[in-house]
């Protein structure tokens, strides 16, 4: 019945989502009904690689749902890059960051918590995440200063983007390779890798089917929300940094919401602290590199230049999401920290 319900739901949001971008409805409306689009789209997909994860392994369905999770971002930020809006693109990737950091990992932990007193997963891979984070907050942190300080000219500016771009790419493949392959014994979770006697949603050929069909939803409906923010944000007064750090990562984060919450309260913590984690170092050390590369192609390149306070929000994020993960348990009251810190930043971001 709830599956009935989800699918029919899916169904008629993207059907409207269409109606509207193509009837050409009132801005706002298509932007309520493109979020809500977005949110079943990204729940499908959620609930897509779940299943493929099944018969993948936890370990790499982490990693395929943090992935295909954040397809959302990183199409929006394509299309948002393709109309040159690089300050949206810099604020919602910050969003992704500390949205998954401090607002995914901060319920999964919370709920879980609430469930079982205390949850615990590889403190090794704890321990490596940690590593990775403060590289992440490194290679966005250097270009902000050696620019600012020095007044580097464009040519100079560009140049240095690219670099960090591909020396972050590099970093991130050879962490896939490290984790995965030459050492994935020693980070394998067993809590993890358990599948307390669960049946997958479907087959595995269907599973991989719904997977890809989900991540061209999600392309369609991101490229319908994406024509109506200029509109929105004006008509209410919101910044582009919010809409992009806030609105936008909030929306596009809907597949890790579920998926890392779902497995929490399985008492799969290790699933759902990859998921979070996992992802925010996807953005960080592949998907915001990427992006620069991809400008590059379009003929404008983006800097890799983070503004003061977007990188102040992603260090605080890391500092707090590091201090509660690195000894390998969590329990409700350290969820409770992390949302309280995503909360703060909202405040601070809708200000300005």
């Amino acid at each position: 019945m709830k599956k009935k319900l989800f699918f029919s739901g899916l169904i008629a949001m993207f059907v409207l989502s269409a109606i509207g971008h193509y009837a050409h409805w009132d801005n706002t409306v298509q932007f309520v009904v493109s979020a809500l689009a977005i949110i079943f789209v990204a729940g499908f997909l959620g609930k897509a690689t779940e299943s493929v994860a099944h018969y993948a392994g936890q370990r790499l369905g982490g990693f395929l749902n943090a992935t295909f999770g954040n397809a959302a971002e990183l199409i929006i930020a394509i299309f948002l890059i393709k109309e040159q809006q690089f300050n949206m693109v810099k604020a919602s990737l910050t969003g992704a960051i500390i949205g998954n950091l401090l607002l995914v990992l901060g319920l999964s932990i919370l709920l879980g918590g609430l469930k079982y007193k205390e949850q615990r997963f590889n403190k090794r891979l704890a321990d490596h995440n940690s590593t990775l984070m403060i590289i992440s907050v490194i290679g966005l942190f250097v270009p902000a200063v050696f620019v600012a300080s020095e007044k580097f000219t464009i040519e100079k500016d560009r140049f240095l983007s690219l670099a960090v771009a591909g020396i972050l790419i590099v970093a991130y493949i050879l962490w896939l390779v490290f984790s995965m392959i030459t050492h994935k014994d020693i980070l394998t979770d067993e809590v993890m890798n358990a599948d307390h006697g669960e049946e997958p949603a479907w087959s595995k050929g269907k599973s991989v089917l719904y997977l890809l069909l989900a991540t061209v939803m999600v392309a369609f409906v991101s490229e319908w929300l994406v024509h109506t923010l200029g509109a929105f944000s004006a008509k209410f007064g919101l910044s582009e940094l919010f809409i992009g750090a806030f609105v936008i990562a909030i929306v596009g984060n809907a597949a890790e919401h579920s998926a890392a919450v779902i497995l929490a309260m399985k008492n799969k913590i290790g699933a759902a602290v990859e998921i979070a984690i996992g992802s925010s170092l996807q953005i960080a050390l592949f998907v915001a590199p990427m992006l620069i590369l991809i400008s590059a192609m379009f003929g404008h390149t983006m800097d890799i230049i983070f503004r003061p306070i977007e990188l102040t929000a992603i260090g605080v994020s890391v500092f707090i999401a590091k201090s509660v993960s690195q000894d390998g348990q969590t329990n409700w009251y350290e969820g409770v920290l992390l949302i309280m810190v995503y909360v703060v930043l909202g405040i601070a971001f809708y200000l300005v």
